[in-house]
């Protein structure tokens, strides 16, 4: 039996997705003509191969919104907890941490999964905080990479700790890798982050290069007059070696003290490498990717751009995220949430819990409000919802 509660829950979700029109459909991909014609010089196989990946990932109706977008991709964030403290991510006097016993336990965070995978996700992101102070990590991934459906088993981490446990990760199915760094200068380093440990970080990024990722992806978020005059000497850690440097654009969370004046846009930063590195020529990017990718002749590895602030990419999105406490955010920058955690806990069966996960999905909006109105909108700091 449903409880009252989480009736009321549906009731309400319902009600809300009736209220979308009925005229609104999804283009598909959600990539301007320009960023198309950017990708002319690909070859025919692969813009064929393009053409058939925009039907889009094959998912149950559960994971599919009012606008056609197929949700293949569920982000789960395994902690609030971080041992560092980045700017952009957390305020400088901490955050109010959810009590433990209101947090998502390994068995729930798989029963969760389960619900997703049989619905059609089929990549897997861990996040946090940061996902490596979790004790039982190695356990999550063995049995999250274990689910039928499963191809893709990644986890967004700063690195800190990250260079003992990787093998071990990587043998329980962890098959893909973000790292975050801001800055190639240990002294600033210290000052984003409000901790030592750089030289630490630059060797996780090794031990997974050894380890055979590839690519090993390197976030960077990018703010002006902090780390923008590091853009050429990340693009060179693409030279040798197998890593994707991806630039992003500074956004706004509660407590990161955003500005426009801090923002380097996408155009602004391709402008700054393009005459820096003139043989930089755009891939072919996949109609779900969050990123602009490029490469540098002769360079190994590859550089890439979010611009979320300035070129929005919400038309092809396939993200959704499953909070640490257990609830469901459809949207990066949505403010509406539903608890998972607690209609879990009630004992639904699973194709209410489906229904719940359907109605929450079907009120996704067609693209998020501009940045300042985004600065202005209450939402978690990232280190709540989830890198």
């Amino acid at each position: 039996m449903m409880t009252r509660s989480c009736r009321s829950l549906v009731s309400g979700l319902r009600d809300a997705v009736s209220r979308f029109p009925s005229r609104f459909h999804w283009l598909g991909g959600g990539r301007s003509v320009a960023t198309k014609a950017a990708c002319s010089s690909c070859s025919s196989s692969s813009v064929a191969a393009e053409r058939e990946d925009e039907a889009g990932p094959s998912v149950s109706d559960m994971l599919v919104d009012s606008f056609g977008r197929r949700h293949n991709y569920l982000r789960i964030s395994l902690t609030e907890r971080c041992n560092l403290r980045c700017h952009y991510c957390m305020p400088e006097e901490g955050v109010k941490l959810t009590p433990g016993a209101h947090l998502l336990s390994q068995d729930e965070i798989v029963a969760l999964a389960k619900v997703f995978v049989g619905g059609g996700v089929d990549k897997i992101r861990l996040t946090g905080g940061e996902p490596t102070v979790r004790a039982d990590l190695t356990d999550i991934c063995h049995r999250l990479s274990g689910l039928s459906g499963v191809k893709t088993l990644a986890m967004t981490t700063n690195g800190l700790v990250l260079e003992r446990k990787l093998p071990q990760l990587k043998q329980a199915g962890l098959n893909q890798l973000n790292i975050s760094l801001d800055t190639l200068v240990p002294a600033k380093f210290e000052l984003l982050t409000r901790r030592k440990g750089h030289d630490r970080v630059l060797d996780s990024i090794d031990a997974a290069v050894e380890l055979g990722y590839d690519p090993v992806k390197v976030n960077c978020v990018v703010m002006r007059g902090v780390n923008d005059d590091e853009l050429a000497d990340f693009a060179e850690l693409t030279r040798h070696k197998p890593i994707n440097v991806r630039f992003i654009e500074f956004m706004p969370f509660d407590g990161n003290v955003w500005s426009s004046k801090k923002l380097v846009s996408y155009a602004e930063m391709h402008s700054r490498l393009a005459q820096r590195y003139p043989s930089l020529k755009r891939h072919c990017d996949h109609p779900n990717d969050t990123a602009k990718n490029f490469h540098i002749e002769e360079y190994q590895g590859s550089v890439s751009f979010i611009s979320s602030m300035t070129q929005h990419f919400c038309g092809g999105c396939n993200r959704l995220r499953l909070m640490a406490d257990g609830n469901l955010k459809v949207c990066l920058f949505g403010t509406a949430e539903v608890s998972l955690r607690d209609a879990l806990r009630s004992g639904v069966p699973s194709d209410e819990l489906e229904q719940i996960i359907s109605l929450a999905v079907k009120r996704k909006k067609a693209a998020h409000a501009g940045m300042f109105e985004l600065a202005k909108t209450p939402n978690r700091p990232m280190v709540h919802i989830g890198g």
